[in-house]
């Protein structure tokens, strides 16, 4: 059966309640703002968007399906936890998934992608807000993975990293931990300015896990 006009979504439309509700909170999750295990209460966060608690619902239900939050009997949503082993298995995608895209986007980078990488490289390293580093690194990461043409894989590792970016940040802000990722993304370019798929593609599984 064909699709009725009116079945075709506005693309173009304003974003919803939900919308705007599942970004802010999602947001203040992968920034750290929310802790894990805090509660988010539907009253208060209602009460600061001057709306129902049907979108603050919805938005929290949507969340709770990509990991994000969790309900709890008699407590409602709070800010969902991993266990090692789960904070490993979703490291071990990430190193997967990046890998394989640097492999599929090296023979097409050119020296725009390597001044762009550069850039991104030199930024992330002279950054002194520990705040920005998660950013600044997936500026980096993503800029090599661009010339793949490969949209859906780029933002399933987007996803992936939105899921670990709170452990990433404390990754980076242990002893050393942000001057050895420097070291390791200034490797990782070398190796795609040289041409060196196989190479570049182990720096890069390397460096994440």
């Amino acid at each position: 059966m064909p699709f009725a006009f009116a079945d075709i979504p506005d693309l173009g439309a304003a974003p919803t309640a939900s919308d705007v509700v599942l970004k802010f909170i999602r947001g203040a999750i992968i920034s750290g703002s929310l802790d894990e295990g805090e509660p988010i209460r539907q009253d208060d966060v209602a009460r600061m968007f001057n709306i129902s608690k049907i979108p603050v619902r919805e938005a929290l239900k949507r969340l709770e399906a990509e990991g994000f939050v969790a309900f709890q009997r008699n407590k409602g949503a709070i800010v969902a936890s991993m266990s090692e082993p789960e904070i490993v298995q979703i490291f071990e995608v990430r190193a997967m998934l990046e890998s394989n895209a640097i492999r599929l986007s090296l023979p097409h980078m050119n020296e725009k992608t390597f001044d762009k990488a550069q850039a991104s490289c030199d930024s992330f390293a002279k950054e002194t807000d520990v705040g920005r580093w998660a950013e600044l690194n997936w500026e980096f990461h993503s800029s090599l993975y661009l010339d793949a043409g490969r949209p859906y894989l780029l933002r399933m590792i987007r996803s992936v990293n939105d899921r670990i970016e709170r452990y990433l940040r404390v990754q980076l802000t242990i002893s050393g931990g942000h001057e050895l990722a420097d070291r390791e993304h200034r490797e990782i370019l070398a190796a795609c300015r040289a041409g060196e798929t196989e190479q570049a593609a182990k720096l890069v599984y390397d460096h994440i896990m």
